[in-house]
């Protein structure tokens, strides 16, 4: 992630409607899988933290951030917190790991969700969200630092030897708008470099905001069967 992109992320995530959106969405998916509380959690790849608080609902709560900056920001934001903040896995075993938006930044993502698969208990979880259709990568994407967006095949291919608990499209009410703007702006070769992150006006933020968080009402109930994003919930073996 670029310097510029990253500072923008660090000060609009609290309040953007996307970052917020799909927090709660995490968030009640959780709710339905696990049963029991007091979960070991591990978010790896936490950004810029935005859904510890949440995580915290469900047990105690590792983070893992590879990116130096940010790892700085989450220490000091964190600091007297119960959150333990690890520079390496070591034999840590968790019941959740969450890569949220995680994966696409990862090169050789099949090795790597190998390796995490060690750091999970028995009956262990495997929680990510992805972006969605390699139709709709544009420059954005290479500004945020993606290697692919991904379909539903794709993630079964990386998951086929754990058990699927929840695989769907989200981000789904929005599509749509969102899909057409963005093959618009990648015809119109846009470079994205000074919008990525970015907050709306407060109008705008809190209208895509309430569309979005309807789906976290119905995303147990309902499997949506296309969208922007990608939800899996997969369980060790």
């Amino acid at each position: 992630m670029r310097k510029e992109v990253y500072k923008r992320h660090i000060e609009n995530f609290d309040n953007h409607w996307w970052f917020q959106g799909r927090k709660h969405v995490i968030e009640k998916v959780i709710e339905k899988i696990f049963k029991k509380k007091k979960l070991k959690i591990l978010d790896f790849g936490a950004g810029s933290g935005v859904n510890l608080s949440m995580l915290s609902r469900f047990g105690k709560v590792d983070i893992y951030e590879p990116h130096k900056k940010t790892q700085k920001f989450l220490r000091k934001k964190n600091s007297g917190k119960k959150f333990n903040t690890l520079t390496k896995l070591k034999k840590n075993k968790y019941d959740l790991i969450l890569l949220a938006d995680v994966l696409e930044h990862i090169k050789k993502d099949k090795e790597k969700i190998k390796k995490l698969s060690k750091n999970l208990k028995k009956e262990g979880k495997i929680f990510i969200t992805v972006p969605a259709f390699h139709c709709l990568f544009t420059k954005k994407d290479v500004v945020l630092g993606h290697y692919r967006r991904y379909n539903i095949s794709q993630i079964k291919r990386i998951f086929k030897n754990f058990k699927i608990k929840k695989l769907c499209y989200f981000n789904f009410f929005l599509f749509l708008p969102i899909s057409i703007s963005l093959i618009l702006l990648k015809f119109l070769k846009t470079d994205f470099i000074d919008s990525v992150e970015k907050k709306p006006n407060i109008i705008l933020n809190k209208i895509l905001y309430l569309i979005f968080n309807l789906e976290s009402k119905i995303i147990n109930i309902f499997d949506f069967p296309i969208g922007i994003s990608i939800l899996g919930v997969f369980e060790k073996k």
